[in-house]
């Protein structure tokens, strides 16, 4: 039994002297156990709630005096500032005459190869009206450690939002998964196929409900006559740049197959990657297993498929890998770190069945996105989103086809 702004609240869900041990072996870095614990007693806030978008605005604030090292920490500083949030909340509340609150405890799994997609889902559960625990990789990025000192400055200053918030760090634990799981009104898998089958072990309440991020892959398709004619060669070198290298492809919304299509395809590809190389070769931290990682990569795929070239290169900070056909299980045949294949397209539809696997996310564009409308009319199952290549990194309330604004809360019809 709790007690919030004089109402007393009973707690649905009691945490066990045994369960409560397990909550102590988490390591914190905001947050207790005791705020673990105390979770399912905290009332529900209303989305874009006014005490969130002030605290988010202070971590905003924190880090972009502070992180400006990291470019993916700045995105999510932008993405979270007062501005950006009032745009979302004029995208997405409604004044309907009923009343929309969080679901509850969102269980929060992030990726263990992409630093900054914790906040991101933090952010989403708290603009939701939840409360949050978030699983950290255990991995120490800096740059998730600057992002949590910033949550934990912010907490000083707003302190009413310290019950909502939970960051912990643990190795793999049926026993923690399936606490937490309990505890949860929402769980949220960020961690791929794997992590997937995984915390399915652990059974969730009959009324919570599951948001998972699968394994996914992504293509960038350029129209060759457009970037020659209206490109900006420099600008679009960085964007491309950005969606790829800064996470080493290892994000599922980084391009890893780049598609041509015009007539002027030979001369944009020679423009387009030398650009591309003369940014990587000044910013790009190189290690020499990377480009075995790519000899063997490129080997393995012309042993299976026959039907691959690897292009001419100076050095193995790019390697492409020229392929004639789209059949045959591309999306398992890509790489990572500066490793794309290539593929010349006559007409648009020739990437219907590569675009109808599930396991394709996001198309990178470089021309008109009127382009895909033929695509996208034929009812294929893959693709969640069409962005300007540079974009593809951009998180939003709309991701892998989930509406997270409409799975994070529940609504209350008031007639």
């Amino acid at each position: 039994m709790r007690s919030y702004g004089g109402a007393v609240i009973l707690m649905r869900q009691a945490v066990s002297k045994a369960e409560q041990a397990v909550l102590e072996r988490l390591s914190y870095l905001a947050g207790t156990p005791e705020t673990v614990a105390g979770m399912d007693a905290l009332p529900a806030r209303t989305p874009f709630d006014g005490a969130v978008l002030a605290f988010l605005e202070t971590v905003s604030q924190i880090l972009r005096s502070g992180g400006r090292a990291y470019p993916d920490v700045m995105t999510f500083a932008f993405w979270i500032r007062r501005a950006s949030l009032q745009s979302l909340r004029n995208r997405f509340f409604r004044e309907d005459g009923d009343l929309r609150l969080g679901r509850g405890t969102a269980f929060h799994i992030a990726p263990s190869n992409v630093a900054a997609n914790f906040a991101y889902s933090l952010a989403a559960g708290l603009l939701t009206g939840n409360a949050n625990v978030v699983r950290l990789p255990t991995e120490r990025f800096p740059q998730a450690e600057l992002i949590c000192r910033a949550v934990h400055t912010a907490l000083e200053d707003h302190p009413g939002l310290r019950p909502y918030i939970a960051l912990v760090r643990y190795e793999r634990s049926r026993e923690s998964n399936d606490l937490l799981s309990r505890l949860a009104d929402t769980r949220l898998v960020w961690g791929g196929d794997r992590t997937i089958a995984e915390l399915r072990k652990s059974p969730l309440a009959p009324r919570a409900g599951e948001i998972t991020f699968a394994d996914r892959c992504s293509l960038a398709v350029i129209d060759s006559g457009w970037y020659l004619e209206k490109g900006e060669r420099r600008k679009l070198a960085l964007d491309f740049y950005n969606d790829t290298f800064l996470t080493d492809q290892n994000a599922c919304t980084s391009p890893r197959l780049v598609v041509w299509l015009g007539e002027r395809r030979e001369e944009a590809k020679a423009v387009f990657w030398e650009a591309l190389h003369e940014l990587v070769k000044a910013r790009y931290a190189f290690q020499p297993v990377q480009g075995i990682d790519k000899l063997t990569q490129s080997c393995l795929l012309a042993a299976e498929r026959g039907d691959v070239r690897v292009q001419p290169r100076r050095d193995n900070l790019i390697y492409r890998v020229q392929v004639s056909s789209l059949a045959g299980g591309l999306l398992d045949q890509t790489g990572n770190s500066g490793y794309f294949l290539e593929y010349d397209c006559d007409d648009i539809l020739e990437l219907r069945e590569l675009c109808n696997d599930p396991r394709c996310q996001t198309v990178a564009y470089i021309g008109e996105k009127k382009m895909f409308m033929p695509l996208l009319n034929t009812g294929i199952k893959g693709i969640d989103r069409v962005v300007p290549v540079g974009k593809t990194m951009d998180f939003d309330l709309i991701w892998d086809g989930y509406n997270l604004y409409e799975r994070l809360t529940r609504i209350i019809s008031l007639k």
